[in-house]
């Protein structure tokens, strides 16, 4: 606490950066924790129970599981159960599918992103406010003495440092999640490829109909 109290009022401000930051993390750990699990596992119990040829089993596993890739999946079972399609139907709904998806995981990076850069600046904005500190105090008392600086060299490192000290986990948290959306994007994508293939063979077979769109 004295430490917090001989940095001035930026420490303030970054305390609360560095709160916001906490329960964005957390957040956003929950959600991508839910969002990968169970997702290999969706991935393979619906191919079976396609090529089963129990589409109503596939659409309730799908269903029933959380995540980015059993939605997209689940979007593209909710058309093929029809029997018919029009063309382009069920890419169409994949790909906006995918793409709210998407922005569901990226949600709150923004907000990580923009503490780790702005942190630092902060902390460099109190090193600036306890230099003009310092020599203050040395034009007030006309004279260069070690115990008038001293001050406010304190509120200028304290500052710095504090800055730092958030910006430096959230920069390495912020890129962890982003491999960690990456991963989830190649799960959507094979669940995506997964859908049209069976669209694709339940079209050769002649269990559903494909027509076209009619033009407007």
């Amino acid at each position: 606490m004295t430490l917090f109290a001989d940095g001035g009022w930026m420490m303030y401000p970054l305390v609360l950066c560095s709160l916001i930051a906490v329960g964005v993390i957390l957040a956003k750990m929950w959600t991508l924790w839910v969002a990968h699990a169970g997702t290999a596992r969706v991935l393979r119990e619906v191919q079976e129970a396609a090529e089963s040829g129990d589409l109503d089993a596939a659409y309730d596993i799908a269903r029933d599981t959380p995540g980015p890739a059993a939605a997209i999946v689940l979007a593209g079972l909710r058309r093929v159960r029809n029997g018919r399609l029009t063309k382009g139907e069920l890419e169409t709904a994949v790909a906006t599918t995918g793409a709210i998806e998407l922005s569901f995981l990226e949600r709150g990076l923004v907000i990580l992103a923009t503490i780790a850069n702005v942190a630092p600046l902060m902390g460099f904005l109190g090193t600036v406010a306890g230099m003009i500190l310092a020599f203050a105090a040395i034009e007030e008392a006309g004279t260069v003495e070690p115990s008038l600086v001293a001050g406010g060299i304190k509120v200028a490192l304290l500052t710095t440092a504090a800055g730092l000290i958030v910006a430096v986990p959230i920069n390495i948290t912020y890129n962890f999640f982003v491999t960690r959306i990456d991963r989830l994007i190649v799960d959507m994508e094979q669940g995506a490829q997964k859908i049209i293939n069976l669209a694709w063979d339940l079209e050769r077979d002649g269990k559903i109909e494909v027509i076209a769109a009619k033009k407007l």
